[in-house]
């Protein structure tokens, strides 16, 4: 799926933010100069195994809490994936992008409660170099992703 073009075919305004090339959420934050809770972090897990696979969306500026998210799922044993998982899941994207549209993959998505405070948010499309800046209602109106509290703050690292 070319993100772009599903989102122009589902008539949803968004804007198409170029920037210089980053592996990590965090750093796309900076990137594009907007904060750590506006930048969806895309992850893909494993739950009950290799047979069920979730998207999970959270903000940039925090970290899954697998306990929580397995609650969540219902006691479901929650991993998470490799790369080598999302590359099979993604075959449209640059190897390590994960768009947060798990529905164009046949997955589930789950976003954590934080993001869905965002009035906008801006996440990785199909490339490490284009973001995607759009209104969270837009989103979950398309996505219609269980929305949940998974997401912990991230510990300041010491020097």
């Amino acid at each position: 799926m070319n993100l772009v073009e599903y989102l122009t075919k589902s008539k949803v305004p968004f804007q198409l933010v170029p920037h210089t090339e980053t592996f990590d959420a965090q750093r796309l934050a900076q990137s594009v100069g907007v904060s750590g809770h506006q930048v969806a972090k895309t992850v893909l897990l494993r739950a009950d195994g290799d047979y069920t696979y979730v998207v999970a969306v959270l903000p940039a500026d925090r970290n899954i809490d697998l306990r929580r998210l397995s609650q969540l799922l219902g006691g479901a044993r929650v991993e998470l994936a490799t790369e080598l998982e999302v590359a099979e899941h993604c075959p449209d994207c640059e190897i390590g992008v994960l768009p947060p549209f798990g529905s164009q993959y046949n997955l589930d998505t789950i976003v954590d409660e934080h993001l869905a405070q965002a009035e906008e948010i801006v996440f990785e499309g199909n490339t490490h170099h284009e973001a995607i800046r759009m209104k969270f209602a837009d989103f979950r109106r398309i996505e219609s992703p269980l929305i949940g509290s998974f997401a912990v703050e991230t510990l300041a690292r010491n020097p």
